[in-house]
């Protein structure tokens, strides 16, 4: 049973987050050479080489044991982050035109949004790829079935009635609705209803119901109480490159507002913090997919994860790629360099905020995978 479950949960794990992590220190990488910057070594993962071999160009590239990251590091850096430069003195005048370190806060821009930016386009590639290829697939707005003793059927909505939009947002598709209530901090809801040609509104107070999730019990949530037509409905609409292209950019676009459009409301405390997850969920919701759902969801799933990777890779936060673009930006517009002595404090200040976050969505997961374990 153990050796199932592994299958199922950790080797999918270690495959995607692979992935995501040769796609972003790739972006680094490829935009790092193009302008002349030496990578002095390409890790996916951390600790122990497992394998690892010099290309002709000087870069050490490793397989690494702990398989929850990896870095991309330039000549003259003192440790993989970029954040130390001890290894500065010991270069020579010709190394020093290849240093990160001594390249033009423009070159340094470049390069570290170059990851993020790879992060984007990999996730816009499979959507194109699953759009030209499939075509687009939707599911109407309309109720199929109601909860028994959900909101929906509280307030009087019908099977056959179709969502024109929640909260003023318009609805085009069955997901738009899962989207608009999960994103409802305040669990309140303005519905519009076509129903026999007649438009109705309805106010609806959200009730907390069990949610299934891969056949069990797994936590509760807020929910409107309605499931989409037994014999669901696809319109099949064949798109051409440029459709599919247009299609692919929506798509990336509308994850990242809605990620963005969340992180807001916990900065503003209108959301808890309990749905910050990290790579026990990840490992999680891989795992399920892996088990219940088919490739084109685990390849649908890599593209999510991987625009939030590269949104978060963005955040203005010390030792991430934002927390180096902000510095370069101040350095561009002052033409200054920022004091090394600032930027020590900066980055130490930065990896502790990292940890804390690290360390309550790790506690977050374990709380979720309790609940989902022993309380189902």
């Amino acid at each position: 049973m153990w050796f199932i479950n592994f299958i199922y949960y950790v080797v999918p794990f270690i495959v995607l987050l692979g992935i995501l992590v040769f796609v972003h220190e790739f972006g680094h990488f490829i935009i790092a050479r193009s302008l002349g910057v030496q990578v002095s070594a390409f890790s996916i993962g951390f600790g122990k080489k497992l394998w690892g071999r010099m290309d002709k160009h000087g870069t050490y590239w490793k397989i690494s044991a702990i398989p929850l990251g990896g870095y991309c590091q330039f000549l003259g850096d003192g440790d993989a982050s970029s954040s130390s430069t001890q290894g500065l003195n010991e270069l020579t005048d010709e190394e020093k035109k290849h240093a990160f370190a001594f390249q033009n806060p423009f070159k340094k821009l470049a390069i570290v949004l170059g990851g993020p930016g790879f992060n984007y386009l990999f996730a816009i590639l499979i959507y194109f790829l699953l759009f030209l290829s499939f075509g687009k697939f939707t599911i109407p707005p309309v109720v199929g079935e109601l909860i028994e003793g959900g909101a929906a059927q509280s307030v009087g909505i019908l099977p056959g009635d179709r969502f024109v939009s929640i909260n003023g947002i318009e609805v085009k598709e069955w997901g738009d609705i899962s989207k608009e209530v999960f994103m409802d901090a305040d669990h309140q809801v303005s519905i519009d209803i076509l129903r026999d040609n007649k438009m109705l509104h309805f106010d609806v107070s959200l009730i907390e119901m069990d949610k299934e999730h891969v056949g069990k019990v797994a936590h509760k949530q807020y929910m409107l109480g309605v499931k989409s037509q037994g014999a669901v409905e696809f319109t099949h609409e064949k798109l051409s490159i440029p459709q599919a292209f247009v299609q692919s950019c929506y798509e990336v676009w509308d994850v990242t507002a809605m990620t963005l459009r969340g992180v807001g409301q916990m900065i503003t405390g209108k959301r808890g913090g309990e749905d910050v997850g990290g790579i026990i969920r990840i490992a999680e919701m891989s795992g399920d997919i892996t088990k219940n759902e088919t490739i084109l969801d685990f390849i649908t799933f890599l593209a999510l994860l991987s625009i939030n990777l590269g949104l978060i890779n963005l955040f203005p936060i010390p030792v991430l790629d934002g927390g180096h673009v902000v510095i370069f930006l101040i350095e561009i517009i002052t033409r200054r360099e920022l004091n090394e002595k600032a930027k020590e404090y900066l980055f130490k200040a930065g990896f502790l905020l990292l940890l804390a976050l690290m360390i309550y969505a790790t506690w977050n997961d374990l709380v979720h995978l309790f609940n989902r374990l022993f309380r189902s």
